[in-house]
């Protein structure tokens, strides 16, 4: 069986998701633009996850979320099934819109870790090679400014959405300021710092060879880069700079699968009173199952 997902109360995340085929189905527009935002702060209000920062590319997006009571899982599964559907109707299609495989959500165990992923995020329109600095970029991207600044009203895109339909006419997104910084000011100055940082070594190499606003805009949603992918042979959970601070998740990680097989193994033994570890989600939210934390 796959093996399940960890999902704890307090997480800070890198979440990614990627188009299928690697098709530009999220290119820059106002549609997904508008679509994109007003979804992500739906989804952020009804399951309590905290948005840090977020970049849309045109084949993929970059999230880092905090997930305070530990019901990442819905925030997915609202964004993206909505996402999909919004957007897929502006293109005139119906086929899968997702890559097959779930989204990827990288625990960050440290606030370090977090401002570079954070920086990471912002930077990727230009490790991309798709433009200069991220600012740039005429996608979906959270400035550093607005992080910590307060909530900021999202209207109902027009598009899709039905006025009747019982969505809201407006919803609030915040950049909020993850766990462990001591002020707005200083986490915005450690995210500028790691952004100059990651945006010039992502310059330096390219060379100076971008692919330009105007090449970003022409691309045609059904098109793909050019280069095939990059076939992967790690899924990570964490990451993070400190090796004993991931030594530490993975071992966390490593006890939980082996406490939820044990669980599994008894419930389907028929044995009673199987008890699930803690960062059990789905059996106890679908189905009920006792799981520590949660009785």
């Amino acid at each position: 069986m796959t093996a399940p997902r960890q999902v704890l109360a307090g997480t800070t995340y890198l979440v990614t998701r990627r188009c299928a085929q690697r098709q530009f189905l999220l290119r820059p527009s106002q549609v997904t633009t508008s679509v994109f935002r007003y979804l992500l702060a739906l989804a952020a209000g009804r399951s309590g996850v905290q948005v840090h920062a977020y970049c849309v590319l045109s084949n993929h997006y970059h999230l880092v979320v905090s997930d305070p009571q530990a019901r990442l899982p819905a925030f997915q599964q609202l964004l993206d099934a909505l996402v999909a559907r919004a957007v897929n109707a502006a293109l005139g299609r119906w086929e899968s819109f997702w890559a097959p495989d779930s989204y990827s959500a990288v625990a960050l165990p440290t606030p370090a870790d977090v401002v570079d992923k954070v920086a990471y995020v912002l930077a990727n329109p230009v490790a991309a090679g798709l433009v200069r600095t991220g600012r740039a970029w005429p996608g979906l991207w959270s400035s550093p400014e607005a992080m910590g600044a307060g909530p900021e009203e999202v209207r109902r895109p027009e598009h899709f959405f039905d006025p009747k339909g019982g969505l809201p006419g407006e919803v609030p997104l915040e950049l909020g300021v993850p766990p462990g910084f001591g002020s707005v000011e200083a986490y915005r100055e450690q995210v500028r710092s790691a952004l100059a940082e990651h945006e010039g070594r992502a310059v330096r190499k390219a060379k100076g060879a971008f692919l330009g606003v105007g090449g970003v805009l022409r691309q045609a949603p059904q098109g793909r880069p050019r280069r095939g992918a990059t076939r992967r042979g790690l899924n990570p959970r964490a990451a993070g700079w400190d090796k004993w601070k991931r030594v530490e998740v993975l071992g966390r990680l490593r006890e939980f699968l082996q406490a939820y097989r044990e669980a599994w193994a008894a419930r389907k033994a028929g044995k009673a009173g199987a008890v699930f570890p803690a960062g059990t989600y789905l059996l106890r939210v679908v189905h009920g199952v006792p799981c520590v934390g949660f009785g």
